[in-house]
């Protein structure tokens, strides 16, 4: 049986803050401060210094999603990582976009020679995973992703999942502590490339 790499987008294989901190400087005359780790935090009018709102704040990322997408750039060695790993796993990419930016990121990740089954998702990925898992036969599984709380609700949810905990953006990872939820911490993928085939290697579900 194939094994199974469920991977998120996002600072994983594409770079997205540094381009989406340099839309809202010359477009909207915001300041994205990455060292706060969190958008709700690091997002300030340039005018007045006034963090910008939640609700603006999404307001924004709908803005930059899909109609800036073409502004990302690949993440090093992660299309290399994936054609090799693709060579004994089933691969999807996960991603917590809107459904309406699905053909859109399909399109952004082809461009970049990354081509398999693209899922969004709106919150927490703890549930599309196990559905993901179940659907493929229960495969030995590896996940991927840049936010804590989704490995948070990985382990609850499909806590057989080996959770490999990634920030690709070298600004914003310092920032950024290991996912407590998670079984490891990489952020480069040559490196992340030999955990995840150790993973499959070995054979065996995660321990929860």
């Amino acid at each position: 049986m194939k094994r199974l790499l469920i991977c998120d987008c996002d600072e994983v294989l594409l770079h997205m803050v540094r381009h989406f901190r340099d839309w809202l400087d010359t477009d909207h005359d915001i300041d994205l401060q990455l060292a706060e780790g969190s958008f709700e935090k690091a997002m300030r009018h340039r005018a007045d210094g006034e963090l910008v709102t939640r609700e603006r704040m999404w307001s924004l990322i709908d803005g930059f999603f899909p109609a800036e997408m073409d502004r990302q750039t690949l993440v090093p060695h992660a299309a290399e990582a994936l054609e090799a790993l693709g060579q004994r796993a089933e691969i999807v990419i996960l991603t917590n976009l809107r459904d309406h930016c699905r053909e859109s990121r399909i399109t952004q990740l082809s461009t970049h020679g990354i081509v398999h089954r693209v899922e969004c998702n709106q919150g927490p990925k703890g549930e599309p995973v196990a559905r993901l898992v179940a659907e493929h036969g229960s495969p030995v599984t590896v996940f991927v992703d840049d936010l804590p709380t989704h490995h948070d609700s990985v382990a609850q949810h499909a806590p057989g999942v080996h959770r490999l905990h990634m920030v690709s953006e070298p600004s914003l990872a310092p920032h950024v502590p290991p996912a407590p939820a998670a079984h490891a911490r990489i952020d480069d993928w040559r490196d992340a490339a030999a955990w995840i085939t150790a993973r499959f290697d070995a054979g065996s579900p995660a321990e929860a």
